[in-house]
């Protein structure tokens, strides 16, 4: 769920840990409390992924649901040639 920056924002730096396949994979968030109460976070490295929170520990759990959506992509619509490959790679 994408929010809309408050009037006042903390920056706050989280590091958030997926687990795909027992790998780690670090990216870098950042924390805003929201005017009305709560905060809402934004991943930079991944355009339009945001989420909201009541609380921090909310706010956290929300971001991996956040970031596995963002990075979730249906490749069946996508246009490939015969020479071309699908892969998946860890990082």
């Amino acid at each position: 769920m994408a929010c809309p920056p408050p009037q006042e924002t903390t920056k706050r730096s989280a590091t958030i840990h997926a687990n795909p396949g027992g790998r780690t994979l670090k990216l870098k968030v950042i924390v805003h409390e929201a005017a009305e109460g709560g905060h809402w976070a934004e991943v930079p490295s991944i355009l339009g992924c945001a989420t909201q929170g009541e609380t921090f520990e909310e706010l956290l759990s929300n971001l991996s649901e956040a970031v596995e959506g963002c990075l979730a992509v249906d490749i069946e619509n996508i246009s490939l040639q015969e020479k071309d490959r699908v892969v998946e790679i860890a990082v």
